[in-house]
């Protein structure tokens, strides 16, 4: 009997030992994958330098608006008190 469970284990541990190999990836399968990896974070990168680029533009072109916008305020600014100063001479006392 001591001879069969020998046997058993031996079995077991070379059938373990054939399925535990034959899942291991060979260093072309490897490189194929990588390659595809790759590939696609090239592609990523391309596309996040052009977002990028895009905001950017983006910012500047903001940053433009806001310095007109602070511009154009002032002129408004002047031209409120401007009116407000006319309507002020403008109004005669009561009595």
């Amino acid at each position: 009997m001591p001879s069969l469970g020998k046997t058993i284990a031996t079995v077991g541990l070379t059938i373990a030992g054939g399925l535990s190999l034959s899942g291991c990836a060979t260093t072309k399968y490897v490189d194929e994958q990588i390659a595809t990896v790759n590939d696609r974070i090239t592609g990523l990168e391309s596309r996040v330098q052009q977002v990028d680029s895009t905001a950017q533009a983006a910012a500047g072109s903001a940053q433009q608006a806001n310095q007109r916008i602070d511009q154009l305020t002032g002129r408004v600014d002047s031209v409120e008190q401007q009116m407000m100063q006319r309507q002020m001479s403008q109004k005669t006392p009561r009595n």
